[in-house]
C-alpha cells in the first residue's frame, strides 16, 4: 500500500525521537502497535465476514440449481412419454403419407363357388339292415345282367 524503505523509517525514527523525546517514545510505540492490532483484526473480522457472505451467495446458488434440476427432472417424469411420442409421430407420418399415395381400386376376385350335390349326403353309418339290403341290391342287378347277356348269347 505505503511504499516505506528503511530510509524513511529512520527519518520518520529520528523525527519523532526529537520531537516526542526518548522517555515518552517506548509508550507511544506500544499504543501504535496497540492501534495497528485493532486494525488488523478489524480488517481480519470484516474479511472474515465478506467470505462467509459470499460462501452463503455461492450456497444459495448451488441450492437453487439444484432445485431447479429437480424440478425439471420432476416435470420431465410427468410430462415425458416415450410411448405417446413416438405413436404422435408415427400417427402424423401417416397422415402426411396418406394424401400423397393414388388410391388404386381393389381388384375384384371372382371365385367360383363349387356346385352343390343333389342328393343329401348323411355323415352317419347307415342302419345295419339297410345297409345289406343295399349291398345286395347291386349283387341281384350284376347277375340278372349277366343271365341276360348269356341269354342272348
Amino acid at each position: 500500500m505505503f511504499d516505506v524503505g528503511a530510509s524513511e523509517l529512520l527519518v520518520i525514527g529520528a523525527v519523532a525521537l526529537i520531537v516526542i523525546g526518548p522517555k515518552e517514545l517506548p509508550g507511544l510505540l506500544r499504543t501504535a502497535g496497540a492501534a495497528m492490532n485493532k486494525v488488523r483484526r478489524m480488517a481480519s473480522e470484516f474479511r472474515g465476514q465478506f467470505d462467509e457472505a459470499m460462501r452463503e451467495a455461492e450456497l444459495d446458488q448451488a441450492k437453487k440449481a439444484f432445485t431447479d434440476v429437480s424440478d425439471m427432472a420432476s416435470s420431465a417424469k410427468t410430462t415425458f412419454n416415450p410411448m405417446e411420442s413416438i405413436r404422435s409421430e408415427i400417427q402424423s407420418l401417416k397422415d402426411d403419407i396418406k394424401p400423397t399415395i393414388p388410391s388404386v381400386p381393389e381388384p375384384k376376385i371372382d371365385i367360383p363357388t363349387p356346385p352343390l350335390p343333389t342328393a343329401p349326403v348323411s355323415l352317419e353309418p347307415p342302419p345295419p339292415a339297410a345297409a345289406a339290403a343295399a349291398a345286395a341290391a347291386p349283387a341281384k342287378r350284376s347277375r340278372a345282367k349277366k343271365s341276360a347277356s348269356g341269354d342272348a348269347a
